[in-house]
């Protein structure tokens, strides 16, 4: 594990919830405060502005629409990933439009709230270009969200859907090694019924397509998982 550079804010009236997530965050080195309720998180702000809000909507004393409303008249320019019981597009627009980096609905997987933090602190570290902060890149290869579209070496890369959440999450994690487990589950969800051996063909797949004719960048770590990472790096 190592020491990141970012701060984060957990704001959650759920006490084991906001235990649970601060948790996740400080294993993976962000320096993480914790607040119950909206005035607090309001007031932590002001105190020392974080990098990033993890905020539940619905609070005690006001809602987290309300909350990063008031942060942004502020003055305060930070992004915000809502936790939610409610899955309406109405609510997700919402939270969008009023500063929200991205959306979760509860129940949610530790595992993809840390992805989903890791990318939203990258895109606001990302050149002001709205261009760049939509790419995820290692090396030649990149991966343009908005277009959803994978090249290397600037060569377009076809990838089916499941191919593209696959080397997606990969690259959100690259150098970090990731478990037959969390692939599974983050690509595949909680529901897959098929064998495992299906994470070993689309991996194939992968390296056909993506490391063919290049150094590769996927590597298998025997006995644990998978990792990308650039050519030369253990």
């Amino acid at each position: 594990m190592t020491k990141e550079d970012s701060s984060i804010l957990v704001v959650d009236d759920e006490e084991n919830i906001t235990e649970l997530v601060s948790m996740a965050l400080r294993y993976e080195g962000f320096e993480v405060r914790t607040a119950l309720r909206g005035r607090d998180a309001l007031d932590a702000v002001e105190a020392q502005p974080p990098d990033l809000i993890v905020l539940d909507v619905m609070l005690p004393d006001m809602d987290g629409f309300e909350i990063a409303k008031r942060i942004a008249a502020a003055g305060h320019r930070i992004p915000v990933l809502f936790l939610t019981a409610r899955d309406t597009t109405e609510d997700k627009v919402h939270g969008l439009t009023v500063g929200g980096g991205d959306y979760m609905t509860k129940p949610f997987s530790l595992e993809e709230l840390v992805v989903r933090v890791r990318l939203i602190l990258r895109r606001g570290k990302a050149a002001p270009d709205a261009a760049e902060a939509n790419r995820i890149s290692l090396g030649d290869l990149v991966i343009d969200e908005d277009a959803r579209e994978v090249r290397r070496a600037g060569d377009l890369i076809e990838l089916t859907a499941t191919e593209y959440r696959l080397l997606r999450y990969l690259l959100v994690n690259a150098g970090r090694v990731l478990t037959r487990a969390q692939i599974l589950d983050h690509v595949w969800r909680y529901d897959f019924g098929g064998s495992g051996s299906v994470l070993e063909t689309y991996i194939s797949y992968l390296r056909r397509k993506v490391d063919g004719g290049h150094e590769p960048l996927l590597h298998t770590v025997r006995g644990v998982g998978y990792v990308l990472r650039e050519p030369g790096r253990r």
